[in-house]
């Protein structure tokens, strides 16, 4: 390792995600190699409150807009006091932040965008440039997503693409006895096959909608999202007592969940990775995903696990059957889902590029 870097991560976000948690991993393993780490985020946040004795320390920045001066102010005196030498901004608040706080007080400072989702395109070529033009690179979750931005008008030179990673303490903490109280929690029967989707609100109703092309026996299971909330739609499909809520759930209780499921479902067009599904498949439980950015490189041509086009709903139900019922395309989901959650898809990579990464810039 060449000298250690002096890493200010920024994030206005913290909850719940798939991004707070990689976020979480890699800084604490970059600061575990000796890097100075620092990640600034709400005081009120999930993720300041996960960094309470980590080696990587925390800082209260609240980032309330773009233009919030109070913060643009933290992040240059961060930056002067620990002698930053990269900031690595996650979020679209900070990302704005960051680069204000370069411009206006000249920092000597390297700045790197992380993009986990594909342009929304809002501000267009104005917002494209002013990100190319103040950012030393940009660094993408996946090779897909990094064609969606070069695609957009972004140059191909300026993207990075770095896999996020999950971290093997996750699977550790799987608890079989926890999982058989939580079938009987949720009154789950033996027969019953269990379709689970563990994400925020991401497009789950095409997922309601092809349980009406499923056996009477299959149910869906949501965790993540609020209660009751298909209620109406389950209805008028004739779902009624098809499906099964559990809420939000806190982050260490969720690994748990994964193996109430016989098949795991992620129906969105958002990621631009996909932790959820590494999850999954680190746990032995196959999945099936929509056929978009991010997501394509999980699965990679359907080795990893099945996909389906968006709004195509009996596809989707097809695939879940096939997974279910046909005993050798499901072995195989569940021997390629391990090997890929373990060997591949690892944090101890994803750490080993960004300083590689990081080091390159300086």
């Amino acid at each position: 390792m060449n000298e250690p870097l002096k890493i200010l991560f920024t994030t206005s976000e913290g909850t719940l995600t798939g991004a707070t948690q990689s976020l979480f991993y890699l800084a604490e393993g970059l600061a575990q190699r000796g890097h100075s780490v620092i990640i600034a985020c709400p005081h009120k946040s999930l993720l300041y409150g996960m960094l309470d004795g980590s080696q990587a320390r925390r800082m209260a920045v609240e980032f309330k807009g773009k233009f919030d001066l109070a913060s643009i102010r933290a992040i240059r005196d961060l930056i002067f006091s620990e002698k930053i030498d990269i900031i690595n901004a996650q979020q679209s608040a900070d990302r704005y932040i960051s680069i204000f706080a370069k411009k206006l007080f000249k920092l000597p400072v390297k700045i790197v965008h992380t993009r986990r989702q594909r342009p929304l395109g809002s501000g267009g070529a104005v917002q494209r440039n002013f990100y190319v033009r103040n950012t030393d690179k940009i660094i993408v979750v996946s090779e897909s997503l990094k064609r969606t931005f070069v695609e957009s008008g972004y140059p191909p030179e300026h993207i990075e693409a770095i896999y996020n990673g999950m971290h093997p303490s996750f699977f550790a903490r799987a608890d079989n006895a926890k999982t058989a109280e939580l079938r009987d929690k949720f009154t789950i029967d033996r027969g019953e096959v269990v379709v689970g989707c563990i994400s925020r609100m991401k497009n789950q109703e095409q997922l309601v909608r092809a349980m009406q092309h499923l056996p009477s026996h299959y149910s869906l299971f949501f965790a993540g999202i609020e209660e009751g909330i298909f209620d109406e739609l389950s209805r008028k499909l004739g779902l009624k007592n098809r499906i099964i809520y559990a809420g939000i759930i806190p982050r260490e209780e969720v690994v748990d969940f994964y193996r109430l499921f016989d098949v795991f479902v992620l129906p969105s067009t958002m990621d631009g990775f996909g932790l959820v599904l590494v999850e999954a498949m680190g746990l032995g439980v196959p999945v099936v995903a929509t056929r978009s950015q991010g997501i394509i490189d999980v699965l990679d041509g359907e080795k990893n696990g099945l996909w389906f086009e968006d709004g195509d709903i009996e596809q989707l139900a097809i695939k879940i059957k096939s997974v279910v019922e046909d005993e050798i395309t499901r072995a195989r989901l569940i021997e390629n889902g391990l090997t890929a959650a373990h060997k591949k898809f690892t944090i101890e990579k994803t750490i080993d590029e960004y300083e590689s990464f990081f080091e390159s810039l300086i």
